[in-house]
């Protein structure tokens, strides 16, 4: 049963990390919207699709889309803080979650900038320096690997030889069918 705990635990894992990361992402162009007398239009986030928030008004663009982004890292670093602090049993499901923010937001930054795609591209039009999107990739995705560095044991890797938290691996499992039902239902497109 070790091998399928195991899996369940880093499959659930990734996949959560992936949508959680985009709702996190999509809130920050959201909060920017709000914050600058924007007006959102819509938010996709449907499982099926890569995520976006539409805008109708944008007197901040820039703002807007560094956004998401920014909140994009900073609050699953501050959700990891938190359950380092609290010694929460699974602060490395969160130090995973936010070194995986760290380094898709840091790629797609970053490495976006080159073919102009998705926020990169926007950034680019409305006026950020290129500098300015490599800097980003360069500072968030090293430093989301240094947050996954000695996380093998806590996913069955290594010297755990396959043993991992199973009420872990399945409320990840949980939280990942929650998550997509919801996106599924409330996520448009």
């Amino acid at each position: 049963m070790k091998p399928l705990h195991q899996t369940v635990l880093i499959v659930s894992t990734l996949a959560l990390s992936w949508f959680v990361m985009m709702v996190v992402h999509e809130s920050g162009h959201v909060l920017g919207a709000w914050l600058t007398g924007g007006t959102v239009a819509r938010v996709v986030l449907h499982p099926l699709t890569i995520s976006r928030t539409d805008l109708s008004v944008n007197p901040r663009p820039l703002f807007v889309v560094w956004a998401g982004p920014l909140f994009g890292v900073i609050v699953p670093l501050l959700a990891w803080i938190g359950t380092e602090l609290a010694r929460a049993p699974v602060w490395y499901l969160l130090r995973f979650f936010a070194g995986f923010c760290l380094i898709a937001n840091g790629a797609y930054i970053g490495i976006g900038s080159i073919d102009n795609v998705g926020d990169a591209g926007d950034l680019l039009r409305h006026g950020a320096p290129i500098w300015q999107l490599w800097l980003f990739g360069i500072v968030c995705v090293p430093a989301g690997f240094v947050l996954w560095h000695g996380l093998g044991p806590h996913l069955g890797l290594g010297e755990a030889e396959g043993n991992v938290n199973v009420a872990a691996a399945y409320g990840c499992l949980m939280a990942l069918i929650i998550v997509v039902i919801l996106m599924a239902l409330l996520g448009g497109e």
